[in-house]
């Protein structure tokens, strides 16, 4: 097993919060493979590589000897992660929690190693407690510990509802762990709350207290905001490599670090030796060919990969307009007129209608490959081809 030292400098590459160094150096120094636990609750069917950055770090764990749990929360599900929430979340009935679980188990193997991963849903042990037994759970933390919570004591200070079901979540997490005697579990930095509940609630049973590894947030596309689907800023775990590829090579140069830290399994050498080849005249863009490459490659497999280079070299580098584009199909009412700056908003091609004047003053924007100087309406029947910059294209029809 690699020593310690060199141990912690991957555990904590690209980590915020770590709770407690000292106790995880101790637990490094025994020699012996560690419990790590991740938990995600299947609220929603598709993963991108905002969820990959937590799953590279279970991968990063395995590849030093650690043996990483996978636990899918099928029961906290149902209550809803209050985390960085004004109000209390709906509810999800257990069939749309049940076949997200099942997209989550197809989706996550593509970056962990299905032979070292241990999958358990918290139900295992939930659905089977009684009541008598779910309050003797909750007498190991207090009202007033819950309330030093941000979210809950911002709620409860603005007099918003906070629903006693809501408590439960962080309380079942914790217990989690100890179910799963767990020597580390990683979460993001809005979970740092729940996971240092799991060190009261093992400390209560009897256990030594996991250490707690967060990590950040990773930045969408455009490097603004959070990668998000809803943002239309994010890349699919399930899309196809050539379009992971090409994503990849829209990300600015400056944001690549960022995404290099966090998605990379490159050792810390490899990565160091790329940022000074870089500052020293190397081009950008061949670094962020290696990352799409082996991001394409992992999410899919080799040859792959290396159809999605050819396919993005031809492509964007001989200036082709590929011959399958992003269709996006925008609904229009007959003889209906629409400007092209409201449909490539709404198709997340543009993130506003300032960067649409700003493209387009910049002739970053052609349509049908003629530049525009204006916006132009188009109409209900026809279709489009779009490119936006260098790397982005979509077939637009208006139907």
């Amino acid at each position: 097993m690699t020593r310690p030292a060199e141990q912690l400098e991957t555990i904590t590459r690209g980590s915020v919060d770590l709770i407690e160094r000292k106790e995880l150096i101790q637990l490094l120094e025994q020699g012996k493979p560690l419990r790590v636990k991740v938990g995600f609750d299947p609220t929603a069917p598709d993963l991108h590589l905002g969820h990959a950055v937590l799953f590279t770090k279970m991968r990063q764990l395995q590849n030093l000897g650690h043996q990483v749990i996978f636990l899918i929360g099928d029961f906290t599900a149902t209550i809803g992660d209050p985390s960085g929430k004004t109000t209390t979340r709906p509810q999800i009935d257990s069939p749309e929690i049940q076949a997200n679980a099942a997209t989550y188990t197809a989706q996550v193997f593509k970056i962990l190693d299905r032979e070292r991963t241990e999958l358990r849903r918290n139900s295992e042990w939930m659905n089977s407690m009684s009541a008598a037994e779910l309050i003797k759970l909750a007498q190991h933390y207090t009202v007033a510990r819950m309330l030093e919570r941000r979210d809950f004591n911002s709620r409860y200070l603005q007099q918003q509802p906070i629903s006693i079901h809501e408590f439960l979540y962080p309380l079942v997490q914790g217990y989690d762990s100890v179910m799963l005697k767990c020597d580390i579990e990683l979460g993001g930095t809005d979970q740092l709350f729940n996971l240092t509940v799991g060190r009261v609630m093992q400390k209560q049973f009897g256990q030594n207290p996991q250490c707690v590894l967060t990590t950040p947030l990773l930045l969408g596309l455009r490097g603004e905001d959070k990668m998000s689907k809803s943002a239309g800023n994010y890349i699919g775990l399930a899309e196809p490599a050539e379009t992971i590829y090409a994503k990849i090579m829209s990300v600015s140069d400056e944001r690549m670090w960022h995404y290099y830290e966090l998605l990379s399994l490159i050792d810390n050498t490899q990565l160091d030796k790329l940022r000074k080849d870089v500052a020293n005249g190397a081009n950008p863009r061949d670094a962020k060919d290696a990352l799409a490459f082996e991001l394409a490659g992992r999410l899919h497999d080799e040859k792959k990969a290396h159809a999605a280079r050819e396919k993005f070299v031809a492509t964007f580098r001989r200036r082709e307009f590929p011959a399958d584009p992003e269709k996006i199909i925008i609904t229009a009412q007959p003889n209906e007129k629409i400007n092209l700056s409201m449909i490539l908003k709404q198709a997340n091609l543009v993130a506003s209608y300032s960067e649409y004047r700003r493209m387009m003053a910049q002739n970053g924007i052609r349509v049908n490959g003629s530049k525009i100087a204006e916006d132009i309406v188009c109409r209900h029947g026809e279709e489009y081809l779009i490119q936006i910059g260098k790397r982005r294209f979509a077939k637009i029809i208006l139907s």
